[in-house]
Parts: structure tokens; sequence; C-alpha cells
């Protein structure tokens, strides 16, 4: 079964911004799932199956360098517009009330956008993920500085042409620790390397992340009363265990949860885990920490 069979039906909506696409599998209460940075939308590949049977999987491909459809030149796509874009398209997907379900630049953003809209969503899971003062991780602010000179991302991805590369520490080898297969990879990395309004894209997002967006959404994350889960991995520790407890503690309705034997990107390595998570926490009744 190829990617686009596991995630479903492509559809498309249209925004401010530009238009949006994403793949939607499944019936019942709605998931809106959230990539990172240099990523799409196949990273849930291996979770949406597994939900799909019990849930409304919707799974858009966001402006983060991965995706095939550029948005319009003129987008704003600061950290808060990237925020404000989601809360945007789950109400046009018809998903107002979803599960929001972020990793990697897309907690940080899914944090900023539970921030900014809490009235527009029910839910919220963060696996390993930006936050506080970790936005982008020290590992990864060189890409950051590569996106403020001419030609700097450009340089980046070429080695990225060579499939035997990016399963190694110069591509995803910290961030997925059993490896992604060569589809999903190539999916990844085939709209920045052939398409130059994407590496615009990709150059605006990478310029305006800074940690004030996160530790700003920070201060208001415990007025969000519904319910929370932290999935998170200890390895590899972009994302460090300490900041899933804070960010647990933050939130007056939250669970934590660790996910073993799994690097940063946890759909990939333990999809079957977390789904099982996800599906138990979709489940349960959606009370706020008052009650409500």
């Amino acid at each position: 079964m190829s990617v686009s069979d596991q995630l479903g039906e492509q559809k498309e909506v249209s925004l401010d911004s530009g238009v949006i696409r994403y793949r939607e599998r499944g019936s019942g209460e709605p998931i809106v799932f959230v990539h990172g940075l240099l990523v799409n939308g196949d990273l849930w590949r291996k979770v949406v199956p597994l939900l799909a049977k019990d849930f409304r999987c919707i799974t858009p491909d966001w402006p983060l360098g991965s995706h095939e459809q550029p948005m319009r030149a003129d987008a704003d796509l600061s950290p808060p517009a990237l925020a404000r874009l989601i809360a945007d398209f789950t109400s046009a997907a018809g998903a107002e009330g979803a599960t929001l379900v972020g990793n990697d630049t897309g907690g940080g953003l899914s944090q900023i956008a539970i921030a900014n809209h809490p009235e527009r969503f029910g839910r919220l899971v963060l696996t390993p993920c930006d936050a506080y003062e970790n936005f982008p991780p020290k590992a990864f602010r060189f890409l950051v500085w590569l996106a403020r000179l001419p030609g700097g991302i450009t340089a980046l991805i070429q080695p990225l042409r060579v499939r035997a590369l990016r399963n190694t520490p110069l591509a995803f080898g910290w961030l997925a620790k059993h490896g992604i297969d060569d589809e999903a990879s190539d999916s990844y990395v085939r709209p920045l390397l052939s398409n130059r309004a994407v590496r615009r894209d990709a150059v605006k997002v990478l310029r305006g992340i800074k940690p004030e967006y996160t530790e700003d959404a920070a201060t208001r994350l415990s007025r969000f009363e519904r319910p929370v889960m932290i999935a998170w991995s200890r390895e590899k520790a972009f994302f460090p265990w300490s900041h899933a407890e804070r960010l647990a503690n933050e939130f007056p309705n939250s669970r934590l949860e660790e996910i073993t034997d799994s690097y940063a990107f946890v759909p990939e390595d333990q999809p079957r885990r977390l789904a099982e998570l996800i599906a138990g926490f979709a489940r349960e009744p959606a009370t706020s920490a008052a009650g409500a």
C-alpha cells in the first residue's frame, strides 16, 4: 500500500495564505496532525491506519519545506501566522473541537495555536517537540543561520539527493532511531529539491523561528483546561524529558506518558504505541479541569 493510500483521500482547502493539501481517512471524532520542519504528512503514515477505524484522521502537508503546493508569495509564515493557519485550517476542514497532535516543530506550533486559539481545539497531544527556549533546538540552530544566507538552504539540501545519506546524522538519523523508508524520505526531500517556491517558504519559516514565540505561548498554556497528553521519548534529548515534565505541569488537565525505543520521530519509531495512546486518550470523557 502506498503512502497516499495509508493516509486516505487527498483534499485541499484554500486559506488566506494559500492552499493547504491534506489527506483524510476514517470517520468519527476528528484528529488533526501537525508535523515539523522538512517533513510532511507522510510522517503519520504508520499511525493513521491504526486510528482510522475509529477516528476521522486529517493529515495536512503544512508549509514547512516538504509541501508540494507552495504558499502565496506574500504569505506570512511566522510562527504566530502558522499557528493561525492551523486554527483556520481546522475550521475550514469542519474539524473544530479536534484533537491536535504535534511533533517536532509542529508541536511548538501546536502550543502557539492552543495558546492563541484555544476555542478551536478539544484536546492536545504533544510528542517530542520544541518548547520554551528550545525553538529551534540547539543542534538545529545552524538551519536558521543558513536560512539567512543567500543560497544557504539550497546548498544544504543537495546531499539529500543521495538516499543512503538520509538516515545518517547528516539528515534524519538523529530523529528516527529505526530509519525512514525510501518512499517517505523521497516525499520529504523532493519538494525542497525541485521547487524554488517551496524553498522560499522554508526559508521564511526558518527565519521566523525564535524562542520568544514558544516562551510567550507557555505563559498561557495553563488557560487550556481541556485534556492534554504529553507522549515523550527520553532518547536523543534534542527535546529534553524535563520539558515533557514541565509541559505536563503547565496544563491543568494533563497526563505524561513515556515512549521507549524511539527518538523524536515517535510516529516513525513507535507508531503502534503512539496510536494506542492517542486512541485511549481521545476516547476518554472530555471534561475540563474544572469538571465542565
